[in-house]
């Protein structure tokens, strides 16, 4: 009974943990303006990137800084990381 018990309660955290690592970079609505497409796989210019980070609330801004710092949560979104840093948008 407590290896049963057990393995539930790793599940049942393991599903509320991924849950809990979802941040501003896995939001499509935070992501979508900074692409082209609506898959999100092929990101705008320099210019239309900028814009779009301009028109982001500050808010926003300050997750998507916060994940980029952030060796582990930057990792799936490198590309968009990258962007940013090279627009001077870094700490």
């Amino acid at each position: 009974m407590n290896i049963k018990a057990t393995c539930l309660g790793a599940f049942a955290l393991s599903v509320l943990g991924g849950v809990a690592f979802a941040g501003a970079l896995d939001e499509p609505s935070n992501m979508q303006p900074f692409f082209t497409d609506s898959g999100m796989q092929t990101m705008k210019s320099s210019a239309d990137f900028e814009i779009a980070w301009k028109a982001a609330p500050k808010t926003t801004q300050d997750a998507m800084m916060k994940e980029c710092n952030d060796a582990a949560m930057s990792k799936p979104h490198a590309q968009f990381c990258a962007q940013l840093f090279a627009l001077g948008h870094h700490s």
